[in-house]
């Protein structure tokens, strides 16, 4: 099955396994371009923003839901799995955006949500009208409460977000929740539940649709069979791998089966990425061929910018891919954390939540060192064999914004944690496009979170006009990238100095990363990038590698 959207390269020999060295930008659609002036970022908004996609260079973008939702979860409580939140667009606009960037050379990747829905989908709501033990609410995790009336919860479980992990319904039973209340879990060994999901699935990949990001990829299959433990048994020490009742159960690789399955239906094979918050032994099996393919390495979005931690993640993380028959993926920042420019401004170790109660002032960032680290890292990891994923604005070298009044935090993290934790608001600030108007070139009106006066210092159309701005460096980083990429293989280089990465990659070329404060002799060779804010005759005489950069050398011809 082939779509009429689907023009992206589909006579190239490496269509199917395009995903396994690619470029991949993830969109987070409600903050990241407003049309209509609603304050609320929409399809629209990214159509006319993929020029800017397409001079970054980038391989494929990939769209955090923007399906119809309540909003309790930023988008993740999804009402209808088949339709567009008509806040954001319409099936005609997804189409108009797929063609888009497809006329590009783009891909689109997009989210599904399989752990739960939003407590206003269909069959959801089917399942409260219908009652006790009725099929409709065999769908989802419903349990009879305890005490007389069930008027207590089946188990002491919290959710992800805080709070009990139960809601009642008012007769009795409650239904499963890890995550917000508003967010009811699926019954996976329902088999209507997993025949609507391969339905969904084709209905994306029929209207073009590249790859799948699966959310929560290692909780959808779960052991509910009573007795229920308790939230201190869940987290005993001796569980064995694969026997917690709700995560990374071997079970949950049957429904991948299942998927797999669908992605072959197509020519090529769609895509997928699992979230798999998984210790990094079991992660194989989510990218196996006959699973999802591809899972994320989140290695490096919890390692300190430092040559020790990132040599040995990365060296685990390539022989876990080899294991896999994958390639690796490489994260620094997402919509779920601070921004890793923020987080190298800040002395390892930092307690980030603690530091967003304090509005991003204990301990104070040293921004200029975040902004070097960050670049140099990036410039480090785009170098390796695997894919890259970056996050909407880290092209800018945006900082975290800390400083959101409690008023204006959406974040269910907010609620649940009663005000004691922030959340993940301060990353999801919509851009800055321009250094003036009401949202920076956002909107026309009035962004849905708002942006700070310093982000104006960040905006594209200022940093369009430099050629030493983080921006540049990404245009540059990913140009030289896709010219220089070849077979996934590196080799590492011993000979350096502490606090040095070095590895050479196929036909020629090498990546060098000085974590440490004091410049190191650079080997022969011809700069070809810099994460440092070089001149091009700079770079031609180069010879010592300043601290805190990465520079790419052509060492052979290539």
């Amino acid at each position: 099955m082939t779509s009429a959207l689907d023009v992206v390269r589909t006579t190239d020999a490496e269509a199917a396994t395009w995903w396994r060295q690619a470029v991949v930008y993830q969109i987070y659609p409600r903050s990241f371009a407003d049309s209509n002036g609603d304050g609320l970022g929409d399809l629209p908004g990214i159509t006319t923003r993929v020029p800017h996609l397409a001079a970054l260079g980038v391989d494929a973008v990939w769209l955090s839901p923007f399906y119809p939702s309540a909003l309790a979860d930023g988008g993740y409580d999804v009402d209808d799995y088949r339709d567009v939140d008509p806040r954001i667009g319409t099936l005609e606009q997804f189409d108009d955006l797929v063609a888009a960037l497809h006329a590009h050379g783009i891909r689109v990747v997009v989210d599904i949500v399989p752990n739960h829905s939003s407590n206003r989908h269909r069959w959801f709501t089917d399942a409260l009208a219908a009652g006790p033990g009725s099929p409709e609410r065999a769908r989802y995790v419903f349990r009879r409460g305890q005490g007389p009336d069930g008027e207590l919860p089946p188990t002491d479980w919290t959710a992800m977000f805080g709070g009990p992990a139960w809601e009642p319904v008012g007769d009795g039973d409650w239904y499963l929740h890890l995550f917000a209340p508003e967010q009811p879990d699926w019954n996976w060994d329902h088999p209507e539940v997993r025949e609507d999901f391969h339905t969904t699935l084709r209905f994306w990949s029929d209207r073009g649709v590249d790859g799948f990001r699966i959310d929560v990829a290692h909780a959808l299959a779960k052991d509910l069979s009573e007795p229920l433990p308790s939230q201190a048994d869940l987290r005993a020490p001796d569980v064995l791998d694969g026997m917690h009742r709700f995560e990374d159960r071997d079970e949950v690789h049957e429904i991948y089966r299942g998927w797999r399955a669908v992605f072959d239906e197509y020519d090529p094979p769609r895509t997928a990425v699992a979230e798999a918050w998984v210790p990094a032994h079991r992660r194989a099996r989510y990218a196996s061929p006959e699973g999802l393919g591809q899972a994320f390495n989140f290695d490096l979005l919890l390692a300190d910018p430092d040559a020790a931690q990132f040599r040995r993640t990365i060296e685990d993380n390539l022989a876990l891919a080899h294991e896999s028959g994958a390639s690796s993926t490489w994260v620094l920042s997402n919509h779920d954390v601070v921004r890793h420019a923020t987080r190298y401004a800040l002395p390892a170790g930092t307690d980030l939540p603690a530091w967003l109660m304090s509005g991003g002032t204990d301990p104070a960032p040293d921004l200029e060192r975040g902004r070097r680290l960050a670049r140099a890292a990036t410039a480090l990891v785009l170098a390796l064999p695997g894919s890259t994923y970056l996050y909407q604005g880290e092209e800018l070298g945006l900082p975290e914004v800390a400083e959101l009044d409690a008023a204006d935090l959406q974040d269910p993290t907010w609620q649940r944690s009663q005000g004691t934790e922030k959340g993940r608001d301060g990353c999801r600030v919509p851009l800055p496009w321009t250094a003036h108007g009401a949202s920076l070139g956002f909107g026309d009106g009035p962004a849905h979170l708002p942006q700070p006066a310093w982000f104006a210092e960040y905006a594209v159309s200022r940093q369009e006009e430099d050629p030493t701005s983080t921006l540049a460096l990404y245009r540059r980083a990913l140009a030289a990238r896709r010219r220089l990429q070849t077979g996934e293989q590196l080799e590492w280089a011993d000979d350096v100095p502490a606090g040095v990465v070095r590895f050479r990659r196929p036909g020629g070329w090498t990546s060098m990363t000085n974590f440490g404060p004091a410049a190191v002799p650079l080997p022969a060779g011809r700069v070809v990038l810099s994460s440092g804010t070089h001149t091009d005759d700079e770079l031609a005489t180069l010879t010592q590698l300043p601290g805190e950069t990465t520079v790419w050398l052509e060492t052979t011809t290539a």
